[in-house]
């Protein structure tokens, strides 16, 4: 068989060529990718499986890792979110395995899939496991762009700093953030839209768009007929309709209730 790590590092190189950094790449599938690489990604796979966790030497570990690390940047460009869950599933062991070896060994693009995969924690909303992967870092780790960009995130989530978190959108530490991103900016608008709509009964459209972090009109006019239909937009003003109020304490029959108490405490009385 092929020495797998010149396998490896052709893998990488056809990716290079292939400007996977770009953000053009990041925003079209990687199908071709794929099928023009088969002679290279399919006996990495086959080679694989005759790893061993326990018994293979920690470079051979650390070569599937890379292996599976850009399997995970593929999946993350093709926005196909179950392959790049399933390539950090398959990764753990082996960065475990990394940890505890006896040999100092680490993998290029281990921050990099790490942020990578906080990020899609973060825009699912599983905050618990966002913590726990937190707890596996090390500092060194946790210092990097790549993984301080989704914390620093969390932080502002945690404490209502929208404004903060939209305007993180054009300062990600790679191009293959943006998809996890505008994921992300899409659940924070809807939060912003909802504080809104309480706050406020009416507002001006520019300021709306403001306020959301939209780039115009048109595009407001397009979320309101897309998610907020309830929403009247009329000449150059933006009308919330009011939530559906509840009965109120004075909507309540009270002193009718007290009366009705009286009246079966005194029955009771009798008949005792």
């Amino acid at each position: 068989m092929t020495d797998p790590k010149a396998l490896i590092n052709n893998l990488s190189a056809a990716l290079q060529a292939s400007d996977i950094t770009s953000d053009v790449i990041f925003h079209r599938p990687f199908h071709s990718f794929f099928t023009t690489n088969q002679s290279t990604t399919l006996p990495i796979k086959i080679w694989m499986l005759e790893i061993s966790l326990q018994d293979s030497p920690a470079e051979s570990i650390s070569l599937a890792a890379t292996a599976l690390e850009l399997g995970a940047l593929l999946s993350a460009a093709d926005d196909d979110l179950d392959a790049f869950a399933r390539n950090i599933s398959q990764l753990k062991p082996y960065y475990d395995a990394l940890s505890a070896s006896t040999i100092l060994v680490k993998t290029e693009r281990k921050c990099h899939v790490l942020g990578l995969n906080l990020m899609h924690l973060l825009v699912d909303n599983r905050l618990s496991e966002f913590h726990a992967e937190l707890e596996l870092l090390s500092e060194e780790e946790a210092g990097t762009p790549f993984v301080s960009f989704p914390i620093t995130l969390e932080r502002q989530l945690m404490v209502g700093s929208y404004d903060e978190v939209l305007n993180a959108g054009r300062s990600v530490p790679d191009p293959s953030y943006n998809f996890f991103m505008e994921n992300l900016m899409e659940t924070v608008r809807d939060s912003i839209a909802d504080c809104v709509e309480v706050t406020y009964k009416s507002l001006k459209l520019t300021d709306a768009v403001t306020m959301m972090k939209l780039d115009s009109v048109e595009e407001l006019q397009e979320y309101v007929q897309d998610k907020r239909d309830d929403w009247l937009v009329e000449g150059d003003m933006l009308t919330f309709q009011p939530p559906p109020v509840g009965s109120k304490a004075a909507d309540i029959p009270s002193m009718k209730l007290i009366s009705q108490s009286l009246s079966y405490a005194t029955e009771l009385e009798r008949i005792v």
